[in-house]
């Protein structure tokens, strides 16, 4: 009784299907039916197959209904590596794309860059273009036999490094003392090796004795050429004419823009880090020690990046056969040097 009703059920949906859904759905059952027996034991699918079933999921939308050998997500799959196949055979090299290029102008560019070696890409086109001969330049440049080679461009990092024995920079340094009092250092700093060629320590810093202090840090030798340093006004008129008296060109950095002179504040960064945040400062003497102390550490001692991990009096390398390692304090023991001793 069952399978009676199924059977008027199927014939009641099959009278409200259209022709065409009908007829694709026939030729699903019967293809299926086909590969069934054509191997007694596991079904076989061939590429027709798979092409097959790929157009029916498009072609009809009931075909998962139908679908009895495979997964529907497997014909989704097929349908998928279809378009891949299609859009690689459309565009594959059957079909017209850009022209070669003919082995005569591939020879007449070499021609004329052997003939004109000061030639560059840009020149021999526009010769090419005079000739009648449409290529793009980077074909000419691909094709070129001699390049033309010019010196490679220094860096910033070259550029600046080949003028540091040609600048000093100034600044002043402020330190509050155990009273609140406030001491001002002043700096001078060669961009060469880091070194400090001067400093003093002043409460009060005016704008003589702050010229006073560049003539000492050049009392006998020579200075450099260029001499780094802020807008503050107490570079007044005298400072301008010490530094002229000197031979010094003046640069003053944009206002409000320290990176502009970062050696010197730097080494400002550095004096603060690794001593004078540690003691409590009295007075202008001891300051004055303190410093001293410490640029003797600075120019001895410490290593820099900059200097390729050297410090600004150069340190000699050496080995383990010349002793074993020994910690020398330095700075009241905030600071080590180490050396090999013989034993």
């Amino acid at each position: 009784m069952i399978r009676w009703l199924t059977l008027a059920l199927h014939l009641a949906v099959a009278g409200l299907k259209s022709r065409q859904s009908l007829l694709l759905e026939m030729l699903a059952l019967q293809h299926q039916l086909l590969v069934l027996s054509r191997s007694s034991t596991r079904p076989r699918l061939t590429p027709l197959d798979r092409v097959l079933w790929a157009w029916l999921s498009q072609a009809w939308g009931g075909w998962k209904s139908r679908l009895c050998l495979v997964q529907p997500s497997t014909v989704l799959q097929w349908h998928r590596a279809g378009f891949r196949l299609f859009w690689r055979w459309k565009s594959g090299p059957h079909k017209s794309g850009r022209k070669p290029i003919a082995p005569d102008t591939i020879r007449l560019i070499g021609q004329m860059s052997r003939a004109n070696p000061l030639w560059g890409a840009p020149r021999i086109h526009g010769e090419l273009l005079k000739l009648g001969v449409a290529i793009a330049q980077r074909t000419v440049a691909k094709y070129m036999i001699l390049r033309v080679r010019r010196p490679p461009s220094q860096n910033w990092t070259t550029f600046l490094r080949n003028h540091l024995g040609s600048v000093v920079s100034v600044d002043f340094l402020i330190v509050p003392t155990l009273n609140f009092h406030l001491l001002y250092v002043f700096i001078v700093l060669s961009h060469h090796r880091r070194r400090v060629l001067h400093f003093n320590v002043v409460a009060a810093p005016s704008a003589a004795w702050t010229a006073q202090q560049l003539r000492e840090a050049f009392p006998f030798t020579s200075p450099p050429k260029y001499l780094l340093r802020d807008r503050d006004s107490i570079y007044g008129l005298l400072f301008q004419r010490r530094t002229e008296a000197l031979g010094l060109e003046e640069v003053r950095i944009a206002p409000r823009s320290p990176w502009q002179s970062p050696y010197v504040e730097r080494l400002m960064g550095s004096i603060r880090r690794e001593c004078l945040d540690h003691v409590i400062v009295l007075n202008e003497a001891h300051l004055h020690r303190l410093l001293k102390s410490y640029f003797e550490y600075y120019h001895r001692s410490r290593t820099h990046l900059g200097l390729d991990k050297d410090a600004p009096e150069p340190r000699p390398v050496q080995g383990p056969e010349e002793g074993k390692i020994v910690a020398l304090p330095q700075e009241g023991g905030l600071h080590h040097r180490y050396e090999r001793v013989a034993a």
